[in-house]
């Protein structure tokens, strides 16, 4: 009986052993787990210091094959077409026939092929009567059919995005009534933007503030929360352009709407009016390091798009990798 007690305990005591032994390998890191979290890390800060391509946002009626070359050789790969306004007046009606349009388009087209030039993004026109969300039905599908009479002539141009502004300002009380309306427009709108092959981007409107006076409220989606709540009603096939001048922290507007981001609109300012300032000026409060931050955690792929003026086109891209050099070097990021 003595000797099955003994060998039971000398039993026991090599068992305890050999799972102490066991737990101490566990709670020490293999070789392989210490190399995966050493890739891990590598590869986060390729993928974080993975620098954008640069674009500019440039007016129709600008556009030469000498500048677009001139861009080329500066770094600059992708424009936005804006200054719609030559082919279509205030009024919804167009300035310019069906023939003077496509014979245009062409030109700016034949002009970016030979630049190397990527035409990544369209701004439509937009203003008082050109507003998605008007409340009037028949004036609502007129700004509507205008647009799609204008997407079949831009379809010469292959865009990448086509980008709308959501309203104009809004008299007070409207707003459900009229972001009804803004996705009434979008959802067929979209379509039309899909046969040319190219996606539908809405903007992120400057609003601060609800009210712009007394009398009227800032246009549809002014803030992170708008953003989101009329984007959850909106078509997946839809995307969001941030605009950094019409919001402080974008960021924020980034972060909340990562997976519908599709483009930018790059500019400085405070949040508060329609500065546009060129980020290298630091005239605005925007927190560029932040900025680039929330476009690296959300995996944006597409060009930092200039929405501002530089002192010259090579501004463009030194500034980007300016701003690029820091955010990198960043300690607390």
């Amino acid at each position: 009986m003595g000797t099955l007690r003994f060998s039971s305990l000398l039993l026991a005591v090599g068992l305890g052993g050999v799972l102490f032994l066991q737990s101490c390998r566990n709670n020490n890191p293999s070789k392989t787990k210490t190399l995966q979290t050493k890739t891990l890390y590598s590869n986060k800060k390729v993928k974080r210091m993975t620098p954008l391509e640069v674009g500019f946002a440039i007016s129709l009626g600008r556009i030469t094959k000498d500048t677009l070359v001139l861009a080329k050789s500066l770094g600059i790969d992708h424009i936005e077409i804006s200054g719609l306004g030559m082919f279509v007046d205030k009024d919804l009606s167009f300035k310019k026939t069906d023939q003077e349009i496509i014979e245009k388009l062409n030109q700016v087209k034949k002009a970016a092929d030979s630049a190397g030039i990527n035409i990544w993004s369209i701004h439509m026109p937009f203003g008082p009567q050109i507003d998605l969300s008007l409340i009037d039905q028949t004036q609502r599908k007129q700004v509507v059919a205008m647009h799609q009479k204008l997407l079949q002539h831009l379809s010469i141009l292959e865009p990448e995005m086509v980008l709308f502004h959501p309203s104009y300002y809004l008299q007070l009380g409207e707003r459900a009534h009229r972001t009804a309306q803004l996705i009434a427009s979008a959802i067929t709108l979209d379509k039309d933007v899909q046969r040319i092959g190219a996606s539908m981007v809405i903007e992120n409107m400057l609003g601060s503030a609800l009210l712009v006076d007394q009398q009227r409220e800032r246009p549809l989606l002014r803030s992170v929360e708008e953003c989101v709540a009329i984007f959850s009603k909106l078509p997946e096939s839809i995307g969001l352009a941030v605009d950094t001048n019409h919001i402080l922290h974008a960021e924020n507007l980034i972060l909340a709407l990562g997976t519908r981001l599709k483009t930018l609109h790059i500019a400085d300012g405070t949040g508060e009016a329609e500065n546009h300032w060129f980020p290298c000026d630091y005239k605005g409060e925007n927190n560029w390091d932040k900025v680039l931050a929330a476009l690296s955690e959300v995996n944006y792929q597409g060009p930092f798009m200039y929405e501002s003026s530089a002192p010259g086109l090579k501004a463009y891209k030194l500034c980007y990798q300016e701003l690029h050099d820091h955010y990198v070097n960043h300690e607390d990021l």
